[in-house]
């Protein structure tokens, strides 16, 4: 399996690093590797449009006009 050298972190990262990975109960390393993976390999999330986009075109306009408040509480009775 291959290895991945990161040169140059801040202390401040290595130190969120490492307490993160403790909370976790995992090495820092395993941590890390654990973040890389959820952050490159995570399905990606479609954007709204197209979300829209996916919706299929069913019905008809009329079958998704408001129907009028006739105030009458007894028809949900």
């Amino acid at each position: 399996m291959p290895n991945l050298i990161v040169r140059n972190i801040d202390e401040k990262i290595v130190a969120a690093l490492k307490a993160q990975a403790g909370k976790n109960g995992l090495s820092a390393e395993a941590e890390h590797r654990r973040i890389l993976e959820s952050v490159l390999l995570k399905p990606q999330k479609k954007s709204f449009t197209e979300a829209l986009k996916s919706i299929p075109n069913v019905g008809n306009d009329d079958d998704f006009e408001r129907l009028e408040d006739s105030g009458d509480s007894s028809v949900f009775d």
